[in-house]
């Protein structure tokens, strides 16, 4: 497990480097057409463990040799509480723990996380996009970005996936102005 110290300083770097990058988009981005969010999510039905099965290469996880899992639950509040796993490559678990907060309404798939402590709540850089931009009608194959599309995670409720499946979201995503060619896959199993 890293402190919180260490855990603190590098959100708050990753902040930094997202507010700084805000300025100065990707080819890619500015050449596709806006992202757009799914039509509706059921928050409650997407709740549960998914598994990292791809991911764009992010600072934040640089550590994680995979095993990568996001684990969510609704907290007495109504709110979203997410835990993020991995596996290091010395064989100890990294986590980090965060909450959501909607954009829009009940139903929006327009969702901001935030890993800082409580109390920064507040500061419009500790919160993150994280946009639901592909799900299948049972929810169990996921994909997640946000608007300048320079993260993405493909998540699923197994280890793996379907190969056509997997080949049909990738060209979905395609399509949406993603390089799927910067996927890296995630280990989930020995």
């Amino acid at each position: 497990m890293t402190t919180i110290h260490s855990r603190l300083s590098a959100l708050l770097l990753c902040c930094a480097s997202l507010a700084a990058g805000a300025s100065h988009a990707d080819d890619a981005s500015t050449e596709a057409a806006p992202l757009a969010a799914i039509a509706s999510l059921d928050v409650p039905r997407y709740m549960g463990t998914w598994y990292e099965i791809a991911r764009f290469p992010n600072s934040f996880q640089k550590k994680c040799v995979g095993f990568a899992t996001a684990s969510y639950s609704l907290n007495p509040e109504g709110k979203v509480d997410v835990l993020n796993r991995c596996k290091m490559a010395n064989g100890q678990s990294d986590q980090a723990m965060g909450d959501t907060r909607q954009i829009g309404g009940a139903s929006s798939a327009k969702l901001q996380v935030r890993f800082a402590p409580s109390w920064m709540s507040m500061l419009p850089m500790v919160w993150g996009d994280y946009w639901v931009i592909d799900l299948d009608a049972d929810y169990k194959l996921a994909a997640v970005s946000e608007p300048k599309r320079k993260y993405l995670w493909i998540l699923s409720r197994t280890t793996t996936v379907d190969p056509q499946t997997y080949a049909a979201l990738l060209q979905r995503l395609s399509k949406q102005g993603f390089d799927i060619s910067k996927l890296e896959t995630t280990r989930q199993t020995n």
